[in-house]
């Protein structure tokens, strides 16, 4: 912490690190404006930069130089004026009413506005709405505010600067407090290989098109515009970058999603239909059912049987063939019932701290002898993301482009695991022979800390991990580790709240715990006939609580 607070220049140094990686790996693919601002930029003077840089990080374009006080930059007006011609800030710039109020207190509005104000103790917005009529034309700052003496700044290149974090991050949900974070040690990150190919954006289309998206999406989400004109600027044609397009599928779905709900059928089926995304066609297939197509649905679901995108697709259209079979008069089939679990029926007492149901069974079933512990996905998750830590942070092309990544861009993809194969391969192998254990415990060692998309540090501990290891045996720690990587999204949630360990008996059981009227959810059933089906013990848990006398 002490090394960033004793830079005052910290986070004008971090901005320039973004454009001297952006003018290194990225100068082919940069307009002439921009490129003209990467050169420009160091050859201001440090205050001129430095202020420019908290304009940037500051959200909204419009300023006032006496809220730019820091002590390294001195007097923000003199900063400015070297600013000022290179046309990236305007001084004294023209504002509408609204604009005006945004920098304006109460007391400055009363004295701004005096007589044309009837309450002066009204709301800011009351005030705002009383004088549009009155004030509908824009003006200069210092013709709003004659007796003010401050002065008013407008950053003008925001765009600009948003199209360079957007190159060096490859999304706009990042901003320029990560480095901060990670220089005060909030936040560490894995240190992973740069190439040439490792970058986000190949060429200028793909900014391009990622900044029509976005558009597209922010409409969509705030409501601003009728759908049919955001779906008017989306792009129809499948985006060439990967990743890139990943996006555009995302958002498809939450398009077909929002139709869906405003029932209009015939949009979301055309939604649905042309959608990537996984989980598309199922609810394509609901859909068509509520549209009364039910021949249709029946045909994209027998489509669907020839090869399920996830057990989460089976599970769903396992359940929904009957009922389209008897819409359409087709036979009845007898569907094939999995195996019941082990279970456990307990009563027990309310606890003095409130009502906790894994807790209240946690403390139940354990002993000295077998320890219980509350889990859920935490364990599984972190012993894949141990094992598996050179496979999920190989630098493979587009997966890593900057150094702030908490994850593979591609993590959710459909061929994460295929792009690795090889790499994941040589991982889980270390369960057939023994090394495993050895790499899952170094891992835990040097990468403590370190931001990571399995493994959650303030959850895990050494003592849990070695009793892990020397009760779960490698090949149940395997197909764990084969289950989340066949679906990543979907798989790494649905685990066991509990598990139970006899240490000196080197064996393990999953509970799942479930209270008065909870029922086991799709993916906890998935869970638990996976693990039925590979002999992995697991057991449910029914709480009832005792009645009070």
């Amino acid at each position: 912490m002490n090394r960033v607070l004793e830079n005052a220049f910290y986070y004008l140094d971090n901005f320039q690190s973004v454009l001297d990686w952006i003018g290194e790996r990225y100068r082919d693919l940069l307009t002439d404006e921009e490129q003209a601002f990467i050169a420009a930029f160091p050859a201001l003077p440090q205050p001129a930069r430095a202020l420019f840089v908290r304009m940037v990080m500051r959200k909204g374009e419009l300023f006032r130089a006496s809220k730019m006080n820091y002590a390294e930059i001195g007097c923000p007006v003199e900063a400015a004026g070297y600013l000022l011609p290179t046309g990236w800030i305007e001084r004294d710039p023209v504002l509408s009413l609204d604009e005006l109020f945004e920098l304006l207190g109460k007391p400055e509005i009363a004295a701004a506005f005096g007589s044309h104000l009837h309450q002066k103790s009204a709301r800011k917005a009351e005030q705002l709405e009383a004088l549009r009529a009155a004030f509908a034309e824009s003006r200069a700052f210092s013709s709003w505010y004659a007796g003010c003496t401050d002065v008013a700044l407008r950053i003008l290149v925001k765009p600009l600067c948003d199209r360079l974090r957007l190159i060096f991050f490859g999304n706009l949900r990042q901003d320029w407090t990560e480095f901060v974070l990670a220089d005060l040690g909030v936040y560490r990150f894995e240190q992973v290989e740069f190439t040439p190919a490792s970058r986000g954006f190949r060429d200028r289309r793909d900014v391009d098109h990622f900044l029509q998206l976005h558009a597209c999406k922010e409409r969509f989400y705030a409501g601003l515009a009728p759908i049919e004109d955001v779906m008017r600027e989306l792009p129809i044609q499948a985006f060439e970058n990967d990743w890139l397009e990943g996006r555009r599928e995302k958002f498809l779905f939450q398009v077909g999603q929002h139709f869906e709900k405003q029932q209009d059928w015939e949009r979301a089926i055309e939604v649905y239909t042309r959608c990537g995304y996984p989980g598309s066609r199922g609810r394509a297939i609901r859909v068509l059912e509520k549209a009364e197509r039910t021949l249709e649905a029946w045909h994209l679901l027998n489509e669907a049987e020839c090869a399920f995108e996830s057990d989460a697709e089976r599970q769903h259209l396992l359940r929904v063939k009957p009922r389209l079979a008897r819409k359409l008069g087709h036979p009845k089939s007898i569907a094939k019932r999995a195996a019941s679990p082990a279970r456990l029926d307990v009563c027990l007492p309310v606890p003095g701290d409130g009502p906790w149901v894994e807790g209240a069974v946690r403390d139940h079933l354990g002993s000295e002898e077998a320890p219980v512990f509350y889990v859920e996905n935490m364990l599984a998750n972190a012993l894949f993301g141990l094992l598996c830590w050179r496979a999920i942070f190989a630098a493979i092309p587009g997966a890593f482009f900057h150094p702030f990544h908490r994850a593979p861009a591609d993590l959710h993809s459909l061929d994460f695991h295929q792009r690795r194969a090889a790499e994941f391969a040589d991982c889980l192998a270390q369960c057939d022979d023994g090394r495993y254990r050895a790499t899952i415990l170094a891992h835990f060692e040097e990468k403590a800390g370190i931001s990571a998309p399995f493994v959650a540090w303030e959850s895990l501990d050494r003592s849990l991990l070695e009793m892990a290891l020397d009760c779960i045996p490698a090949a149940h720690v395997k197909k764990w580790c084969e289950r989340i990587l066949a679906d990543i999204k979907i798989n790494r949630t649905g685990f066991p709240d509990l598990i139970q360990f006899w240490p000196l008996e080197r064996r393990y059981k999953m509970i799942e715990v479930k209270g008065p009227g909870d029922r086991l959810q799709d993916n906890q059933l998935r869970w638990i006939d996976y693990c039925a089906a590979h002999d992995m013990p697991v057991a449910v848990c029914y709480l009832q609580w005792e009645q009070a006398a």
